[in-house]
């Protein structure tokens, strides 16, 4: 009965310790009663102060009570006597009290849950909880059965007590109550209505959660969610009910808060946390989530991200499957990790590790879509598809919210954004059905809202809903809505509201139409240059990728040039985190004779691209290389020479021509290539010019003169926002 350690709860109460499952072998027969007298009357005055803050299992909970009652009257019997006791006290009667201490610990367990779990919880178990009872009756009965009873010389009342415990324990079948079970079932029916494409009645819920469940205000039912999402997030697959089935209770829940309890006692709490965090200088939850750290066996070795889809190589080390697919397809034959040449390139899913990574993202609010080579028969919670029930939910929650913004007070506004912004963070269904009901003009509405709190959620509910290719297009077709972020990026009353900004134009700018309007709006590009110079490490790859995504667009490159944001990208590549960008984008800035004097002209800027071939990941020395041959391709003599005069060069183009990635192994050779037709290259280079082998370039194998020492880092990617 171990197992009954199950009902502590991860997130409110910690898991009982090693001691609270084991019997104590080391204490004597008078402190092991006097323990056990100590556990008893604990369990009996707990409950018998809070009887009636049990809302489910009553006639469980005060079976188990009573005999727990039975079992304190015998110690203390016991207790009282112990001097005269202590030495003859039978070995049997000893090993029954030490298995009464685990009984007692397991009842503690059982019985805490029912008092502490949420009651929609404990309506979904109500089968499973009934279950634990009964199995603690059992080993009562067991215990019973061998209890030494007539060896001990107790008073006679209390043998019969004894007695009428283990009658009524052998007895005792599996009760489930059936008020219980009948609200149990009217839960299911509410999401079954749902199913069927209806809405409850809002009296019937009414009369469900306040009078019967006592789910009585807006913060009850936000408790009531996120045990839930608990349980969502700790689902094995095998238990009842299924992950499909707690998202549409999630919905149901979600719905009824709003419907029956408004947005007023929200707004009092909403304006009690803003007030805190500007007196506290606290950060928001859905901002500190930025900050939390990722369990390093959950990061792929190659990019040290968040895997998605981890494998297992021949040599036994995990990697993410796109990162090892590019490593073997860029010709390397050995374990990135280890250095082991590879038995096979076979990649066999790690479901067991991916399964712990989906839950710990859904634990903690990350986005985990399911990988694109899953197999069929790996369980995820996540990559379960919503239910008919889940959606219809959704959208009538949606509906309220869509309301309130329009129509509610500048408070309800600024609730209905964060749960919109909730919404639409997971589920492309929610995202889709946001946006064609009517949200994205009210959120631009709020984007320059003064108070801090409504920005915020209006922003971050940008970001999410543009996650939806097709919500792109309604965004950017909102009159005065791009307007809106930039506003938000330039001016905007935190730092987490201007970084999800930029995230937000990053997101938008994956539309190859969409990268010239971005950058041509008043002011868009200069506040991600900025943003890049001075914003937090988030902030900054925010800005990054933006600016990447706009330097993809040919047109872009003036206005890159003129508004600074080419300096920052050069002193980006300093920065760890964003250098690979950085070089990326100026790889392509460069490719435009404008672009490479611009570049050309920046002093850092062939210093930094040497530091980078020197010392960067092997995606940023391709982009470090091809930024350094296009500089000198199209930036004339004057930025050839800068090139020519690095220093050290000669030694990383040997090292990129052999252990670079395909792509800087052709750079590196056209780079060399452009030096043989300098007129001092020969100088510079003593004789590496023409020495070189090019791979897929020359049948020739030409031996070279010298050595250069080099150690691979581990590279380090940009997720995907």
């Amino acid at each position: 009965m171990a197992s009954a350690a199950v009902f502590s709860s991860l997130r409110r109460r910690r898991t009982p310790s090693l001691e609270a499952l084991l019997a104590p072998v080391e204490l004597s027969e008078v402190n092991l009663l006097v323990t056990l007298t100590g556990i008893s009357s604990e369990l009996i005055s707990t409950f018998s102060l809070n009887n009636k803050a049990v809302s489910f299992q009553r006639k469980n909970s005060r079976n188990l009570v009573r005999k727990i009652e039975v079992f304190a009257v015998l110690l203390e019997c016991l207790t009282d006597s112990s001097s005269g006791i202590s030495s003859i006290l039978p070995s049997t009667a000893v090993l029954c009290f030490k298995e009464l201490y685990l009984v007692l610990y397991r009842s503690k367990i059982l019985l805490d849950y029912c008092l502490q779990s949420s009651k929609l919880r404990l309506l979904l178990e109500n089968h499973s909880i009934s279950g634990h009872f009964h199995d603690l009756n059992q080993e009562i009965s067991t215990l019973l059965d061998v209890f030494p009873l007539d060896e001990l010389n107790l008073p006679e009342d209390v043998v019969e007590q004894v007695e009428l415990i283990k009658n009524q324990s052998r007895k005792c079948k599996l009760f489930i109550d059936r008020s219980d079970e009948t609200l149990r079932l009217k839960l299911y029916s509410f999401l079954n209505e749902f199913e069927y494409g209806h809405v409850p009645d809002q009296f019937e819920l009414y009369s469900f959660f306040v009078e019967k469940l006592g789910i009585r205000d807006p913060r009850s039912c936000r408790m009531e969610i996120e045990f839930l999402e608990e349980q969502i997030a700790n689902h094995d697959g095998d238990i009842e009910p299924t992950v499909s089935v707690l998202n549409g209770f999630v919905a149901l829940t979600r719905y009824s808060r709003f419907l029956l309890f408004g947005f007023e006692e929200d707004e009092v709490e909403m304006r009690m946390r803003k007030h805190k965090k500007l007196n506290n200088g606290l950060i928001t939850q859905e901002i500190a989530e930025t900050f939390i750290t990722i369990p390093k066996d959950f990061c792929c070795p190659i990019s040290l991200d968040l895997m998605k889809d981890p494998v297992i190589i021949s040599t036994g080390q995990t990697y993410d499957r796109s990162s090892i697919s590019r490593w073997m397809e860029e010709g390397h034959c050995t374990c990135p990790k280890t250095g082991q040449m590879l038995a096979h390139t076979k990649l066999v899913s790690n479901r067991a590790l991916r399964n712990l990574i989906t839950q710990w993202s859904t634990a903690h609010g990350f986005p985990c879509d399911p990988p694109e080579h899953g197999d069929s028969c790996c369980e995820s919670v996540t990559a379960t598809s919503p239910s008919k029930a889940t959606v219809k939910a959704n959208k009538a929650t949606a509906c309220i919210l869509i309301q309130q913004l329009a129509n509610g007070t500048e408070g309800a506004k600024a609730i209905a954004a964060r749960e919109i912004r909730l919404l639409a963070k997971n589920g492309k269904e929610n995202r889709a059905y946001i946006a064609e009901a009517g949200a994205i003009p009210y959120l631009k509405e709020l984007l320059l809202s003064p108070d801090t709190v409504a920005q915020e959620n209006s922003v971050t509910s940008m970001l999410n809903l543009s996650i939806y290719d097709k919500n792109k297009s309604r965004i950017m077709d909102e009159e005065g809505c791009l307007k809106s972020i930039v506003g938000v990026l330039k001016f905007g009353c935190t730092t987490e509201a201007r970084e999800n900004a930029a995230a937000t134009l990053f997101s938008l700018s994956a539309v190859h139409d969409y990268k010239k309007r971005i950058a041509v709006e008043d002011g868009a590009v200069e506040a991600l240059a900025g943003l890049l110079r001075e914003g937090t490490p988030r902030g900054k790859k925010d800005a990054v990728t933006a600016l990447f995504n706009l330097s993809t667009h040919t047109d872009n490159c003036v206005r890159m040039i003129d508004s600074s944001a080419v300096t920052a990208l050069v002193g980006a590549l300093g920065c760890e985190g964003v250098a690979e960008e950085a070089a990326g984008a100026l790889a392509l800035i460069v490719r435009q004779p404008i672009g490479a004097g611009a570049v050309g002209n920046e002093e850092m800027a062939v210093a930094g691209l040497i530091g980078m071939m020197r010392c960067g990941t092997p995606r940023a020395k391709e982009n470090a290389v091809a930024a350094l041959l296009e500089l000198c391709r199209s930036g004339g003599a004057a930025a050839a020479e800068k090139v020519l005069k690095a220093p050290a060069l000669a030694g990383l183009l040997q090292t990129l021509l052999f252990t670079g990635t395909k792509r800087a192994r052709r750079k590196a050779a056209s780079l060399a290539r452009v030096f043989q037709r300098c007129e001092n290259a020969s100088l510079h280079y003593g004789g590496l010019g023409v020495g070189y082998t090019f791979a897929g370039n020359s049948a020739t194998s030409r031996e070279i003169s010298f050595n250069s020492d080099y150690a691979m880092p581990v590279p380090v990617s940009v997720p995907v926002l």
